[in-house]
Order: structure tokens, then C-alpha cells, then sequence
């Protein structure tokens, strides 16, 4: 790939089960399956969750950063493609200064790709990057198979993996406001049809004759906005829900933590190490989709919870952002972001860029942040030390073995935000209540047993030091930055 503008792998490469490159003698052995269609179908917003996506060719335009980054661009785009049910055949990429606006990758390229979409029977092309409608179009056209971009792609997995009510009404909605200018770009039958107007020596007849594209494109398009404004109600709706619970723990002072991180490094899995919650663990991209809350305590009794939220990946599209946002609050509202990185990945850098990068979008750019470098069990030595030299303040964990964890329960309770007001108090035993409040909601410094009741030691929030006032005088207030 180096010295040609387009890479297509030599006999002598192994077999890839990462990237899904086959040895030439293996792909040459592949034959298109009799009765197999690659005619265009039409696509509204009922089958657009149903894309077929089967036997794939991958195609990426290098116009920035080296080689390996672009070819572990396509690698990350050929997992997404397996996450999605897809067979990858081939990958393609092309050194270009831009993708060409008319086809994506050079015009006489798109005839090689046809080429290789037909010798290795595939039945959809997929592209590195956001198409236009037009680039669909002509793409379309000229490989004569269905082609598909990366927005899509993770569009389709979100659609498979999204749960819970709110889930997939946000997955829709991304879907919808994607789909809605790309309608003429999904096959001919929806390209507009122009009818005559009826007076003189038109070309189409007059009313009642029209072609049926154009009504068909037009219903599509008031049926599609019809969908996504129900839609946005109704996710506003779930929004002021979720909002009203995240201000009620906001009352009663519950830090909250948020674990963050690029899709696949391991989020869940720490969350479960951490507080036993039994989420979905899944070697597959975006396997979480739906926020997954969690209590746990620190070792001095003070109660915190941790989400889990839905991972990123570069280039995330914004329809996924947008639709995703008040998910994502779930991690601005956060008093610290646990940032979790794939210690096996070729390129972490790339990872944590991407993940701050969505992190900045939704405001929680602000927030302390805890990086955790995890799947260290299976990364060799050398990785971990270029890690440590590059995040000092990292912790690493395996959240396979439990290597770490530890380590990392007392770097969170570190970083939580302390109680504000220090107060001695002397709580009759028939309180019990508020004894149970001040050790769930406050940091106990020293606890004995009197004739007069249990005395504490305790730093606490000024709403709970107000109620314990009566009993007790406030020793010194300490105002500690949140």
C-alpha cells in the first residue's frame, strides 16, 4: 500500500481474523451463490433496520495521518462489520488528498472495485466514512450491489443491541434523521419521477399520470417526519423521568461515578468487578447500550454509584450523539468519569482522543477524570510501560482476572467529593435513623458508645449537618471544592 494507491493483499498475507483479509488462493476459490440477488431494492424507514449485510467488501480513502492508521481505521470498521452479522471478504484503501465527491474513492478505482465485488461474490460495499447521497448513488450504479457507509453500520448495530424503551426510541430517531436526506439514494424506484404538467406537449402526461416516485418519495419523507417528531417527544418525556431520579440522588448527596470509554474496552466488565451487577459482558462492539446504574460503598461506609454507559468509537456519528444526549448527561452530571482504555489496542492514543472528543460534546470535558487501563493480562510488558510513561496517574487493572482492582476501588473513593461541614454529635439511641443516614450519606471520622447515646465524628453534607445541629455544635466547617 505503501507505493500504489490502491492496496489489495499479496498471496503471500496470512490470514487475518481480525481485519478479515483472506490469502488470494481462498478468495479465489469463492463463487458467487446461485439464486444470490444483488438487485437494488428500495429501503423506507420500515426496512431500514433489516439491512443485509452478508458477504462485505470494506473500503477506506487515506487522506491523513500514516499508514497504520489507516489501516487500523479499516480493521476497526471490519469488526464493526462482523458485530453486524457481516462476512468480511476484502478491504480496499486508496491514498487520496480527499474522497472524490462524486464516488468516494477515485472514479477509475470504482471499476476495480467492481471487479473484486464480483469475482468474490459479495453483496454490499461498505465505505470508511459518511457518504452523500450522491456518492450512494453513483456507487450504487457502478458496483451494482447494495453500498453502505459507516454511519449506517453503526446505526444497524445500535438498532440489533438496543434494549430498554428509551434505547431503541433514541436508536430510531438517529436512524430516521439519518435516513430522511438520503431517500433518493437508496435504488431508483425512489429517484423522483417527473410527471408533465398537463399543458401543452409534456413529456409525462398530465395529473393522475405522474410516475410513481415522486408520491412514493414524498409519503416516505411526511411519514419519516411524522415518526421522528413523535419520537423526540417521547424521548423527552423519558428525559424529565431521568432527570427527576438524578435529582433525587442529587438530594441525597450520592456521588455519582461514570464509566466511560471507547466501545469494547471493557466497561462492563469493571462494572461488574465492581458491584456485582450482572450486566451483558460481550466481545462485541457496542454489546451496552442501555446506562446501567449501580450502588456501591466506599470502605469508610459512604454509598456512591456507578453507570455504565454506552461506549464511543471515532468518528461516532451525530445523529448517535444527538439522540444519545440525554444518556450521555448521565456522565456530565457525573462527580468523577472513570475512563476505561483498551490496554490491547494498537492505537489507545487514538481511542482516548476519540472518547474526550464525545466527552467535550456533551460538556463533561470539565469533569475529574480516572484513567484505567484495563485488559492488562493480555498485553505483553513493553505496551505497559509506554502506557505508564504516557498516563503516570493511570491505574491498571484486568477486570478478566481481578488484577488491580483493588487499587482501583481506592483510587475512586480518593477522588470522590468529600462531605463539606465536620461536626461531633451525640444521637440518642432511639435515632438510629439518622445514625444509618450520616454512615450512608457522610464520611464517619470516629464513632463511640455513651450513656447518652452513640457519639460521631462525621463530616457530612450542610443539608444533613443542619439536622444534626440540635445535637451537637459544629466543630468547623469545611468547605472542600466539589
Amino acid at each position: 500500500m505503501r507505493d500504489q494507491e490502491t492496496y489489495v493483499p499479496s498471496p503471500d498475507d496470512e490470514l487475518d481474523a481480525t481485519t478479515g483479509e483472506y490469502e488470494l488462493s481462498e478468495r479465489q476459490a469463492l463463487r458467487r451463490v446461485p439464486g444470490l440477488s444483488t438487485e437494488l431494492t428500495d429501503v423506507t424507514e420500515v426496512e431500514y433496520r433489516q439491512l443485509r449485510l452478508e458477504r462485505v467488501v470494506l473500503v477506506g480513502v487515506w487522506t491523513e495521518g500514516s499508514q497504520a492508521d489507516a489501516e487500523n481505521s479499516l480493521a476497526e470498521l471490519a469488526a464493526l462489520a462482523e458485530t453486524a452479522g457481516s462476512q468480511v471478504l476484502e478491504g480496499l484503501i486508496q491514498r487520496r488528498t480527499r474522497p472524490d465527491p462524486a464516488t468516494y474513492i477515485g472514479r477509475g478505482k470504482v471499476e476495480d472495485l467492481g471487479a473484486m465485488v464480483l469475482s468474490a461474490g459479495a453483496d454490499t460495499v461498505i465505505c470508511d466514512g459518511e457518504l452523500s447521497p450522491s456518492q450512494l448513488r453513483n456507487l450504487e450504479q457502478r458496483t451494482k450491489v447494495k453500498v453502505v457507509d459507516r454511519t449506517a453500520l453503526i446505526l444497524d448495530i445500535f438498532a440489533q443491541h438496543a434494549k430498554s424503551k428509551e434505547g431503541r426510541a433514541q436508536v430510531e430517531l438517529a436512524q430516521l434523521e439519518y435516513l430522511l436526506p438520503r431517500l433518493r439514494g437508496w435504488g431508483e424506484t425512489l429517484s423522483r419521477q417527473t410527471g408533465g404538467s398537463g399543458r401543452g406537449g409534456g413529456a409525462g402526461g398530465g395529473v393522475g399520470v405522474r410516475g410513481p416516485g415522486e408520491t412514493k418519495l414524498e409519503t416516505d419523507r411526511r411519514r419519516i417526519r411524522h415518526r421522528i417528531a413523535r419520537l423526540r417527544r417521547e424521548i423527552k418525556a423519558m428525559r424529565t423521568v431521568r432527570e427527576t431520579k438524578r435529582a433525587r440522588r442529587s438530594r441525597n448527596a450520592v456521588p455519582a461515578v461514570a464509566i466511560a470509554g471507547y466501545t469494547n474496552a471493557g466497561k462492563s466488565s469493571l462494572l461488574n468487578r465492581l458491584t456485582g451487577a450482572g450486566v451483558l459482558v460481550e466481545d462485541a462492539l457496542f454489546a451496552t447500550l442501555d446506562p446501567t446504574t449501580r450502588r456501591s460503598t466506599t470502605a469508610d461506609g459512604r454509598v456512591y454509584t456507578l453507570s455504565d454507559t454506552v461506549g464511543f468509537v471515532r468518528h461516532l456519528p451525530h445523529q448517535i450523539v444527538e439522540a444519545f444526549r440525554s444518556t450521555l448527561e448521565e456522565v456530565a452530571e457525573a462527580d468523577l468519569v472513570v475512563h476505561v482504555v483498551d490496554g490491547t489496542h494498537p492505537d489507545p492514543q487514538e481511542q482516548v482522543r476519540a472518547v474526550r472528543e464525545v466527552l467535550a460534546e456533551v460538556g463533561a470535558d470539565r469533569l475529574p477524570e480516572l484513567v484505567v487501563v484495563n485488559k492488562t493480562d493480555a498485553a505483553d510488558e513493553e505496551t505497559l510501560l509506554q502506557l505508564k510513561r504516557l498516563w503516570p496517574e493511570a491505574v491498571f487493572v484486568s477486570a478478566y482476572s481481578g488484577r488491580g482492582i483493588d487499587d482501583l476501588r481506592e483510587a475512586i473513593e480518593r477522588r470522590l467529593p468529600q462531605p463539606a461541614v465536620e461536626v461531633r454529635v451525640v444521637l440518642p439511641y432511639d435515632r438510629g435513623d439518622l445514625v444509618a443516614r450520616v454512615h450512608r450519606q457522610g464520611e464517619v471520622l470516629g464513632t463511640a458508645h455513651l450513656p447518652e447515646g452513640t457519639m460521631l465524628h462525621v463530616r457530612v453534607n450542610e443539608a444533613l449537618a443542619a439536622e444534626l445541629a440540635p445535637f451537637g455544635d459544629t466543630v468547623e466547617a469545611v468547605r472542600t471544592a466539589w
